[in-house]
């Protein structure tokens, strides 16, 4: 299954829906692991979904999942990568399993806009480990 990457970091909610909208994303997949503590408020997972992200994608009819399981808990590490990436090996298929189960094509998102610089990527390439097919959106 082909999926996508998106950082919403510098982005206004239009156009990240509209790059949404080029892919065809059916699923946006928020893989922070405070949904409702969002940097940028208007991409915060509400107590209800008339509010914050869910009510921007719902108007465009791009579903929403939060994947807290997939957040960096490593954040403050200095070698968060490289413990993300052996939590990965680890258990991987447990923390990517939600993802089966969601209507593609699916687009993991996360705060950070360059995905060198996050955690996503990491997941990226494990998902493209398991035969999944990976595009960043940049």
């Amino acid at each position: 299954m082909k999926f996508y990457t998106i950082g919403y970091g510098g982005r206004t909610p239009a156009e990240l829906v509209d790059l949404l909208r080029q892919k065809e994303v059916k699923t946006l997949v928020d893989v922070c692991l405070r949904p409702d503590r969002a940097s940028m408020g208007v991409y915060v997972k509400a107590k209800t979904p008339e509010k914050g992200i869910e009510r921007v994608l719902a108007e465009t009819g791009i579903g929403y999942s939060s994947v807290i399981e997939l957040g960096n808990i490593f954040l403050l590490h200095e070698d968060w990568r490289e413990r993300y990436e052996h939590l990965l090996d680890r258990a991987g298929g447990l923390l990517t399993e939600a993802l089966q189960h969601l209507q593609g094509p699916l687009c993991l998102m996360c705060a950070e806009k360059r995905v060198e610089e996050c955690h996503r990527l990491q997941i990226a390439e494990y998902l493209v480990r398991q035969g999944w097919e990976a595009e960043h959106i940049l």
